[in-house]
């Protein structure tokens, strides 16, 4: 089953709305110290959840995230911890159960590897090994409803059988790879009672990754927006992430792709991967 979504949602609770629906659960998203990452995790906050919001570096920014959840009136806590070693998923996992009582919803955000200082097998390692990695950590902890969301691109999800920019390729193969990996712990997802859903999204305006795109290959954005009509936003990717989470999250089947923008020409060439 998939979907295409083009509408705008709200990006903070009004007066209209009910109670929050996320309160009492823990969630981590990992690198949300920015970007959509960052919307991601005050969208949460604003719905009750008590939020980790995880940085590798930049402590600062992160700490201003968390202080702009907490001035809301929401729960958040900033973690210092790199998705690539055991420490770090463990750092995440502890800081959401010690601080917020539980980890119920793991949104799975962190990636990269256009970088090219950091090895030639950084992008598998974080892409897919790590997400993994992080997933079997949560899991140790996770009760029957939790939920887990995959943050990945059509660029990535549909690599197989549509090409990519030559200097996204290492990130799309790996993140691809990375879902098919993740896709295979469904199966025991399922039998612990917790969802699994993938947000595919295009190029989004805005982020670090489109930025490093088009100054790899002038035009990109451009010749993206022309194909697709429009981009979304980052304040709207995260909109689109959030809504995935919580009920409506609960009643989309395991494995159910959420397409965010653009994809009817990658369905058009490809067809749906993952049910076909």
């Amino acid at each position: 089953m998939t979907s295409e979504h083009s509408a705008q949602r709200p990006l903070q609770n009004t007066p209209s709305e009910p109670a929050p629906d996320l309160a009492g659960r823990g969630a981590i998203v990992t690198g949300s110290s920015r970007g959509v990452g960052a919307d991601t995790a005050a969208l949460l906050a604003g719905r009750g959840a008590g939020v980790v919001v995880n940085y590798r570096q930049k402590a600062p920014r992160a700490n201003k995230v968390v202080a702009g959840i907490e001035a809301a009136g929401g729960r958040a806590v900033a973690v210092g911890a790199d998705i690539t070693t055991a420490e770090g998923r463990q750092a995440m996992v502890d800081a959401a159960v010690t601080t917020f009582g539980s980890l119920d919803i793991l949104v799975l955000n962190a990636s990269g590897g256009m970088e090219t200082t950091l090895g030639e097998d950084y992008a598998m390692v974080l892409n897919r090994d790590s997400q993994v990695a992080m997933l079997d950590a949560a899991l140790q902890v996770m009760p029957a409803g939790g939920q887990v969301v995959f943050v990945t691109s059509h660029q990535a999800h549909f690599i197989d059988a549509v090409p990519t920019m030559d200097s996204y390729l290492p990130v799309a193969q790996s993140k691809r790879a990375g879902e098919v990996a993740l896709r295979e712990r469904i199966p025991a997802l399922r039998e612990k009672g917790i969802g699994f859903v993938v947000v595919s999204g295009d190029m989004i305006e805005g982020t670090i990754t489109a930025t490093m795109l088009n100054r790899a290959e002038p035009g990109a954005i451009e010749a993206r927006r022309e194909a697709a009509g429009r981009l979304y936003s980052v304040g709207e990717f995260a909109a689109e992430i959030a809504a995935v989470v919580g009920s409506a999250g609960r009643d989309l089947p395991a494995g159910h792709t959420e397409y965010v923008g653009g994809a009817e020409d990658f369905l058009a060439v490809a067809g749906d991967p993952d049910h076909r």
